[in-house]
């Protein structure tokens, strides 16, 4: 639940070197949410996952776990007590983690034992995660011979097998495709369903956008924003897309009172970009009318997370629109 944290970041720094890779990062990751990364290749992301469990030291700053125990809830230094965190989080890198020369079934057994489960408990996790990813028929096929999607689940599959509270995937979905991919990220929701805090960088933006509670933004080492992903969205990018259809489709005589804003013919339709789409599609409206247009389609794109990430990585913003045409004016 909101402001229920479980990892709390406060002016996180790490440096290799000369190299600044992550710098003043803070930010609390709430409870039962799916918080995603996203940024461009070497912004820092798998360096900031791998802190978070204390695979690496900060340079400076702290990453402060949550942790409930008999007394309350007790502010635990990740750094410093790796030990106890362990038991709370499974972790998936973007290479696998599994052995492949073992099956798959014994691999669950493999993994289990390292976090202390015993053989009941580990049957138990493993049939039903088996069935939760799809591996019920192939548990004991070498994990060599299984297809890439199916390397990936259980990859995911042993990093859940101790039942952890909080599970952290980096890149999940790199190098599968679309409809694998889609599977991954339905996996991901009914584990999170299940009351697991999820943690996850990926390159694969709008398909976060309905996955996530909340996404975080880091450029350069630096947390840009966090938010949800419709906030982010009206924050980042205000221009949205009018897709207009009409017959007969005289559509010279319509732009040319619609000049100045960003304005193109797609086949039989018009496309329209503007921050200002109420009034735009209200002047539109009135034009059709006074031209005898009959519409046929209209149809509102809102902005999506792509549109996010370009405007904050500085590509060129959308040119600035005139004032609006008076449709008195239409002859």
């Amino acid at each position: 639940m909101p402001g229920d944290a479980v990892f709390t970041l406060k002016n996180v720094n790490k440096k290799y070197g000369p190299k600044q890779v992550l710098q003043n990062v803070s930010f609390d990751i709430n409870r039962g949410e799916v918080l995603g990364l996203i940024g461009a290749s070497g912004a820092g992301k798998t360096t900031l996952l791998h802190m978070l469990v204390g695979f690496i030291p900060s340079s400076s700053g702290d990453i402060i776990f949550k942790q409930h125990t008999r007394k309350g809830l007790k502010d635990r230094n990740v750094l410093h007590n790796q030990h106890l965190i362990s038991k709370t989080y499974g972790f998936a890198s973007q290479h696998p983690s599994f052995y492949e020369k073992l099956t798959v079934i014994e691999n669950l057994h493999y993994f289990g034992g390292m976090y202390g489960q015993t053989t009941e408990t580990v049957d138990k996790n493993a049939k039903t995660l088996l069935g939760l990813m799809g591996l019920k028929s192939n548990m004991h096929l070498l994990a060599q011979h299984l297809s890439g999607g199916m390397k990936r689940r259980l990859d995911i599959a042993c990093a859940l097998i101790h039942n952890p509270s909080i599970l952290i995937l980096d890149e999940p979905t790199a190098d599968l495709d679309p409809v694998l991919r889609n599977q991954i990220w339905d996996i991901i929701k009914t584990i999170n369903a299940k009351g697991t805090t999820v943690i996850l960088s990926s390159h694969h933006l709008n398909e976060l956008d309905t996955l996530c509670s909340r996404i975080a933004i880091i450029k350069d080492g630096n947390l840009v924003d966090i938010d949800t992903p419709e906030k982010l969205k009206a924050k980042y990018s205000s221009v949205q897309e009018i897709m207009i259809e009409s017959f007969p489709g005289n559509y010279e005589k319509i732009t040319k009172y619609l000049k100045g804003v960003d304005i193109h013919q797609e086949g039989t339709s018009l496309i329209i970009k503007t921050t200002s789409p109420e009034t735009v599609i209200s002047q539109v409206l009135a034009i059709l009318k006074k031209q005898k247009e009959s519409l046929l389609d209209l149809k509102l794109v809102k902005p999506n997370l792509d549109n996010v990430f370009v405007e904050i990585y500085g590509k060129k913003k959308a040119k600035k629109e005139i004032a609006p045409v008076n449709t008195e004016d239409v002859a």
